[in-house]
């Protein structure tokens, strides 16, 4: 094969690629290629298919679902549903960042490990280099000081950049990435960017799904916007972003928190929660010091941080699932005890495995109290 040749030759294809479960279509008539440096967004609502197309290119989908199509990774074809085809390409040549973190650590091993694993078995590292390559990789994504943990022990936007780490640790040319952003503050979104960007300028190229608009843009290239399994619009992210041509294009870039109008201020009522002298530690990490905190009715606080400086631990004091080191938290006594309630930052963490079709409340235990408030 030519230079000339090899430097046409895209990295990724995928030919009129559909996922049927039975006889309903999930996936339909998808077809895009990517060549060296390239970079395609996927972009639509919940359930629209896009984890599914990433799934359906790894060859991982579920038994129950048959895919259709071809699939071409550095100018190799194969057929959509022969999963075991590109299997032998995982980790070195087609990778995928999965969405949900949590699933992808295995919990009974230590983060460090995990990613030396890649050093020794894709790159046939020596054991001490592996280790220490995966020392230096996790310091870069600020995770120096939790190398030795594991997943359980990590906050969400730690998860997300360890899994990162470890994603590109084998150095496949064809990255995939399932909402990549999900859980990171905007240092380390804009730090994950730089890392793609890196991909991109080695010669790779990458498939970014994601509903964060501003993500597409800045990693440039085309997007695919799906709905209902179909793509309605395909171009330059430039070009769609400044005119989308389909209504729910326009109903997407309008759903951009930067297009939102700001809400009216809140009319705060009587005391909900209050926090007098909480704080948390877990170990040798002060997670926050002694503090108080105050919310009435009709009030909207947001609690920014890094990652890792306790802002879902914080949450979990107030809610009672978490009890604080010193200090106490008082709700109102008229709140019944499923007032309280949590909307998970891991959708996976917060259904019990072995209960189908149930959500899990958090009910909080409570006592009369003669007072106002209920401890």
């Amino acid at each position: 094969m030519t230079h000339a040749t090899h430097a046409a030759t895209a990295l990724l294809v995928v030919d009129n690629l559909a996922i049927h479960v039975g006889g309903r279509a999930l996936l339909q008539g998808i077809s895009f290629r990517l060549h060296a440096g390239e970079a395609l967004s996927l972009v639509g609502e919940s359930g629209a298919g896009k984890s599914l197309l990433a799934q359906a290119i790894m060859g991982n989908l579920p038994p129950a679902l048959r895919a259709s199509g071809a699939v071409t990774i550095d100018g190799v074809t194969t057929r959509a549903e022969d999963a075991g085809a590109r299997r032998t390409l995982w980790g070195r040549r087609l990778a995928l960042l999965p969405q949900e973190p949590s699933v992808a650590l295995n919990p009974l091993r230590r983060v460090a490990p995990q990613l030396a694993e890649v050093h020794a078995l894709l790159h046939a590292r020596p054991p001490a280099n592996a280790a220490e390559l995966a020392q230096q990789e996790l310091a870069l994504a600020g995770l120096g000081e939790a190398t030795a943990h594991y997943p359980w022990q990590l906050s969400g936007g730690m998860a997300q950049r360890a899994v990162a780490a470890i994603t590109l640790a084998g150095g496949a040319p064809v990255l995939m990435a399932d909402e990549p952003t999900k859980g990171l503050d905007n240092h380390w979104r804009d730090h994950t960017v730089a890392l793609f960007r890196g991909v991109l300028q080695a010669g790779g190229c990458l498939l970014a799904i994601t509903h964060d608009i501003a993500l597409a843009q800045a990693l440039g290239g085309q997007v695919i916007v799906l709905r209902h399994g179909q793509a309605v619009e395909q171009g330059r992210i430039d070009e769609v972003a400044a005119q989308p041509a389909h209504p729910f294009t326009r109903m997407l870039m309008d759903a951009d928190p930067a297009r939102w109008l700001p809400l009216a201020a809140p009319r705060a009522g009587e005391g909900v929660v209050q926090a007098q002298g909480i704080s948390k530690a877990y170990g040798r990490q002060q997670l926050f010091a002694p503090m108080d905190l105050q919310i009435r009715s009709g009030e909207r606080l947001a609690v920014q941080g890094p990652s890792g400086t306790g802002k879902s631990t914080l949450g979990n004091v107030l809610l009672g699932l978490v009890r604080p080191d010193t200090g106490s938290v008082a709700r109102h006594a008229r709140l019944r005890p499923h007032a309280f309630q949590k909307l998970y930052q891991d959708p996976v963490a917060s259904f019990a495995p072995h209960i189908k079709s149930v959500l899990n409340n958090s009910v909080f235990s409570s006592r009369p109290d003669s007072g106002h408030w209920v401890r």
